[in-house]
């Protein structure tokens, strides 16, 4: 399906289309899953060479991208006004990709852990930058207007991350398959999907943004509020960074050939110990030729772990540049960074990156 415009709009064509899936057979009938819903939209100025292709993060879709909740201009409209052309995505199973049951069971995002998490996280002070929180437009509580449109976007998940994982690299390989040569813009969540995207698919994947990825390396972090902040979870990624499979040089036979090590001190007050690998340290063979942008808010529920995910993909031959937007005077951001206030800051830290390495 195509809209094409012909009014001042950033984008000349726009429309939709799915990919992946697979039919299956259930006691009722015969069925699609895993497909995944695909938003094109087709910059009216284009001058990049390379598309930008947007992930969204746990319990959110598309939506993200195309506004915000306060009704201004999204990412994608911003990108766009920018020069890239933009594939917007809704994750297998989630929004506008139909979920079907026998995919697996879905688990769903509380008030209180939305707030907590994305748009009042100040109000809890379950880690230290919490209380730097400035840039949510609105009071980020349930009764507010902008926290209410927010939370109407947020959508039950597949249960499963390592499933999540699986479904998103099929899908997003068969789309990468379609559309050729992209840039891979992911957040949060999705940031296990970039990796295994381009794990598959290295020689389309010209870059990736990666905003706040899925992390720390390893072991999830719990927030635990002072005075211990931290503590270790589970082991939730025993390929370093995803549940499933990566290519490591020399080849594993099985995950557990990944020796890890924890941190015995944090880099800095207010860091969480993050893991590295120990010896023999192994390189992601089919990421070690791509550049990568990690980009970290300064009030997030990230502040405390993403310079390990640097570390970690560094470590493992990865050109990974490392941008603290407090660090270029983009202050207060939480985890929701391309809804908040200074979006526009944040969209262009990633194009000033982006036009470095495409001229």
């Amino acid at each position: 399906m195509n809209e094409n415009r012909g009014d001042g709009s950033p984008f000349a064509d726009h429309g939709y289309f799915f990919v992946g899936g697979e039919y299956y057979d259930a006691p009722d009938g015969r069925f699609m899953r895993g497909q995944m819903h695909v938003e094109f939209f087709t910059a009216r100025d284009r001058r990049h060479p390379h598309p930008i292709v947007m992930f969204s993060g746990g319990g959110q879709s598309g939506l993200n991208y195309t506004g915000t909740p306060d009704g201004r201009e999204g990412w994608a409209q911003i990108f766009l006004r920018l020069g890239y052309d933009v594939y917007v995505l809704d994750q297998p199973s989630r929004a506008r990709s139909p979920h079907q049951a026998e995919t697996g069971a879905q688990t769903r995002h509380s008030v209180a852990r939305v707030q907590q998490q994305f748009t009042a996280p100040a109000l809890s002070r379950l880690w230290p930058q919490a209380v730097l929180h400035t840039q949510w437009p609105g009071k980020g509580v349930a009764g507010d207007p902008i926290f209410d449109q927010f939370y109407a976007q947020n959508f039950p998940s597949l249960a499963s991350f390592p499933r999540q994982q699986e479904l998103n690299r099929d899908a997003g390989a068969a789309l990468l398959d379609r559309i050729g040569l992209a840039i891979l813009l992911t957040h949060s969540q999705s940031g296990a999907f970039g990796w295994l995207v381009a794990d598959a698919r290295p020689q389309l994947v010209q870059a990736i943004v990666a905003m706040e990825p899925s992390g720390p390396p390893v072991r999830d972090l719990v927030m635990k509020g002072e005075p211990v902040w931290f503590e270790d979870g589970p082991m939730t990624k025993p390929y370093g960074l995803t549940a499933a499979p990566l290519t490591y040089d020399p080849p594993l036979e099985s995950p557990a050939d990944l020796v890890f090590v924890r941190q015995e001190h944090p880099d800095g007050e207010g860091l969480a110990l993050c893991w590295l690998q120990g010896e023999p340290v192994r390189k992601l063979a089919h990421l070690r030729h791509i550049p990568v942008l990690v980009v970290q808010g300064e009030a997030s529920y990230h502040a405390p772990y993403d310079h390990g995910t640097v570390a970690y993909l560094r470590q493992a031959g990865v050109d990974a540049a490392f941008v603290r937007l407090a660090d270029r005077g983009i202050m207060g951001n939480g985890h929701m960074m391309m809804l908040e206030s200074n979006n526009r800051d944040i969209a262009l830290v990633a194009h000033d990156w982006l036009s470095g390495l495409f001229p």
